[in-house]
């Protein structure tokens, strides 16, 4: 088979496909590309078994032909041409690569071997804008847990309703609800969607302008946009009900700039102890004591915000690390934390720069404050 491409266009895509390939794959034919040529589109797939990538590009070819080709070296390559175009013809299981300086030589591997893509039998299916979705998952993902004990907990949670899309991820410590009521799914479903194919599709659709077709079913689910489609397997098992963890009663009400209330934790932060982070928020009036102690090494740190409160006086602690993180994934001027008791949790939601029907609601556990 031999096509001719343009060498800056062929890298992009690559690189996109390439981040589904793992360091060490038990497969030896995982660590390949496979190419199909037909006429001049070339479909290329990269797989790890669990989540597989193909993408369509346009090529100049009359040939038709498939091969599996070494990702890395490929790759490598690539990123060594200014913008040009790159010459491929293959003969049995060598593929040569001109171009106007000279070429190079590639061993490859039959496209027989390469796992077959799964096909999602009887889907259903919703439409969603890539940015809206790039959104919904850039605001859950940091919530999702690591631990290989709950996997249910190391993904993000997809609710799809009649009035609304719900999109929730928790590892137990901190939760984030992100909710779409402008958008609606033709019936009722719930997945679960593994990290890696996320933070993939995030990649691929920051700031795009085209629909993705979500379509699944209880095992799989297939994301296709542009010329893309990713296909990925669902975490199996039952989410958690995180509804019943939510709060209802909070009658104690912070307001408070993001950025004062960030950078001040940041700051009391350093001075916390190194293993629980904790962080005290001591809240009378219109101010906002924020501490933090190192008993091992003498060490400590306080700050005082003005702030709109309303509720009884109260302490809370939290750890550092993750208001940190929350606050950091706002896009917002001002927040509002909720609180009811010391031991329950607070709710951290941002009080503008949403656009009509998000919603945007964190929950973080707090931590027992030694008196």
């Amino acid at each position: 088979m031999k096509f001719i491409v343009s060498s800056s266009y062929l890298q992009k895509h690559l690189q996109l496909l390439g981040g589904v390939i793992n360091n060490n794959n038990t497969l030896p034919i995982l660590d390949n590309f496979l190419l199909e040529l037909t006429g001049n589109e070339l479909k290329v797939s990269a797989s790890d078994m669990e989540t597989t990538i193909v993408s369509k590009l346009e090529v100049e070819s009359q040939d038709d032909g498939s091969i599996a080709l070494p990702a890395k070296l490929l790759l490598d390559t690539l990123k060594t041409f200014p913008e040009q175009p790159l010459t491929f013809h293959s003969v049995d299981t060598m593929m040569t690569v001109s171009h106007d300086k000279g070429k190079s030589e590639i061993a490859c591997a039959a496209a027989e071997e390469f796992p077959k893509a799964v096909s999602i039998s009887e889907p259903s299916s919703t439409t969603i804008m890539g940015d809206t979705l790039a959104t919904a998952i850039n605001k859950t993902i940091f919530a999702a847990g690591n631990d290989d004990l709950r996997p249910v907990m190391s993904g993000v949670f997809f609710q799809f309703a009649s009035d609304s899309l719900t999109f929730v991820a928790t590892d137990a410590h901190k939760l984030v609800r992100y909710k779409r009521e402008d958008l609606s799914a033709s019936q009722t479903a719930e997945f679960i969607m593994p990290k890696k194919p996320l933070n993939l599709l995030k990649a691929m659709l920051q700031g795009s302008e085209s629909e993705v077709l979500i379509e699944y079913n209880d095992s799989n689910a297939q994301f296709s946009f542009d010329s893309t489609n990713i296909i990925c397997r669902l975490i199996d098992g039952k989410y958690p009900n995180y509804e019943a963890v939510i709060p209802k009663e909070n009658p104690n009400k912070l307001t408070i700039s993001r950025t004062q209330f960030l950078n001040s934790v940041r700051r009391v932060s350093i001075f916390s102890n190194k293993t629980t982070h904790q962080i005290r928020l001591k809240m009378a009036g219109a101010e906002l004591n924020i501490s933090a102690e190192d008993l091992d090494y003498s060490n400590k740190a306080d700050e005082r915000l003005t702030c709109d409160y309303q509720g009884d006086d109260m302490q809370i602690g939290f750890n550092s690390r993750f208001l940190i993180e929350m606050l950091n994934n706002l896009t917002c001027d001002d927040v509002s934390l909720e609180m009811s008791l010391p031991n329950r949790a607070g709710i951290l939601t941002p009080v503008d720069g949403l656009d009509e029907g998000e919603n945007v609601t964190m929950l973080v556990m707090p931590v027992m404050l030694n008196q």
